[in-house]
């Protein structure tokens, strides 16, 4: 068993999270990127892994603007390679003496009707949304379970994992997988004095639609989706979700939902299922309708459909993207998603 780190286990009368060791999977942009700042914030020395290194750097850059003299290190991690996983975890012990909390964020988004996906798709989104969390919690695991204070694990999922959402299936399965993960965890570890928090975040301000990936009439897809995740009063501001989510990991609660409209449609599901289905499928109706050919063909980032987008949607649809857009696209500025998108977080 490890020593602690004297540097980083000496206060804990500063609270809860002070002087502990965290990891984030997918922290190297979006909401991985603010959760890693809030845990910083709470006196947490923090290893943000993704697959991306330059993406890393500018993200140890901007933890460090935040939060000047942070403990702040960085490794490259695919979370679909339980090897990998475990060299993360095993890195960030001896770097920090151990490990106390654990936010397996790592994902990939999928827009598209689902005759324009195929089966890599899912395997892709069931991969690093699903297994990537199977494998952070497996690994981090063993490290928890040695944590004096008692470990903790956020799983973050999705509303999209609390109901099947039209235009995300592969998004909404893998999300839904990550659900019962965490559920079954929670139960399981309660004696282990490891805690473990479900998190289902709603729509968010994270700039995500950049790194997201289109199909069908891709210009169309990123329209709904990039105004929809950007709209005031349908969206959450990014780092008031992340404050909420690690208040929530800090006190150990179960469960969180985030966003009045992912409680309302949760809470609907949950009450009567066959209504909330009947309504998705009338929501369909005012989707893109999928191309005519039948053929499925490669998706494409929103780095590359932005400009297409722009140039193909009638004017008045391009104004509402633009307007409902404006806030997510300020976030993907400032939450490091403008550049060469590795799948790395939400």
């Amino acid at each position: 068993m490890m020593t602690p780190s004297p540097l980083f286990r000496s206060r804990p009368d500063k609270g809860p999270l002070t002087g502990l060791s965290a990891v984030v999977t997918g922290g190297s942009r979006g909401l991985g990127l603010l959760l890693a700042e809030q845990l910083l914030r709470r006196g947490c020395a923090v290893t943000v892994a993704a697959r991306d290194e330059e993406e890393l750097d500018r993200a140890r850059e901007f933890l460090l603007r935040q939060r000047p003299g942070g403990r702040v290190r960085t490794a490259v991690c695919d979370v679909t390679d339980r090897a990998a996983v475990a060299a993360l975890m095993g890195g960030a012990a001896d770097a920090f003496g151990g490990i106390d909390v654990v936010v397996a964020n790592a994902g990939v988004i999928q827009v598209a009707p689902v005759e324009s996906v195929g089966s890599d798709e899912f395997r892709s989104a069931m991969d690093t949304i699903y297994l990537g969390a199977v494998h952070a919690a497996l690994e981090a695991l063993p490290w928890l379970r040695r944590s004096r204070p008692g470990g903790r694990l956020a799983l973050i999922g999705s509303v999209g994992g609390l109901l099947a959402v039209p235009h995300l299936l592969p998004y909404s399965a893998a999300k839904s997988a990550v659900a019962a993960l965490a559920e079954g965890l929670h139960a399981e570890l309660r004696g282990d004095r490891v805690s473990v928090t479900a998190v289902h975040p709603g729509l968010m301000r994270t700039g995500s639609h950049l790194a997201a990936e289109f199909g069908g009439d891709q210009a169309a897809e990123f329209a709904w989706f990039s105004a929809l995740a950007g709209a005031p009063l349908v969206s959450m501001d990014a780092r008031r979700a992340a404050d909420r989510i690690v208040t929530a990991v800090e006190r150990r609660r179960p469960r969180i939902v985030l966003t009045p409209l992912a409680k309302a449609a949760g809470l609907t599901h949950g009450i009567a299922p066959a209504l909330t289905t009947r309504l998705s499928a009338l929501a369909v109706k005012v989707l893109p309708a999928p191309p005519g050919s039948g053929n499925v063909v490669a998706l494409h980032k929103g780095h590359a459909v932005e400009g297409t987008a722009e140039r193909e949607l009638h004017p008045v649809l391009r104004r509402l993207r633009g307007w409902g857009s404006t806030l997510n696209d300020r976030a993907a500025r400032r939450l490091n998603q403008r550049t060469r998108p590795a799948a790395g977080g939400h």
